[in-house]
């Protein structure tokens, strides 16, 4: 256990930190999962609307170091990605 006033200062500023980013990161894996959900249903619409909150959101946690930069450009590229090819192939069967 720590002794100095600030070291304990710190402890409960950790403990604070690591609770407000395991729920930012949940937050993500969360969204992630809608989107996912929507498009395998080929809810495209919903799923464009979900993609904008989750850009969103990746760029959030980018810019205050929760993850990469690159993690987060990564991340929306393939589910834009994703959400293109689908789109393609909904309209493909549909001619």
């Amino acid at each position: 256990m720590a002794n100095l006033k600030s070291s304990k200062k710190d402890i409960r500023r950790t403990i604070k930190r690591t609770a407000a980013n395991a729920s930012k990161k949940a937050r993500l894996r969360t969204s992630a999962k809608n989107i996912l959900k929507n498009v395998k249903e080929g809810n495209l619409e919903k799923a464009s609307l979900l993609y904008k909150e989750y850009s969103s959101l990746l760029d959030k946690a980018a810019k205050t170091n929760l993850i990469h930069k690159g993690n987060a450009s990564r991340k929306k590229s393939r589910m834009a990605l994703l959400i293109s090819k689908t789109s393609k192939a909904q309209s493909a069967t549909a001619a």
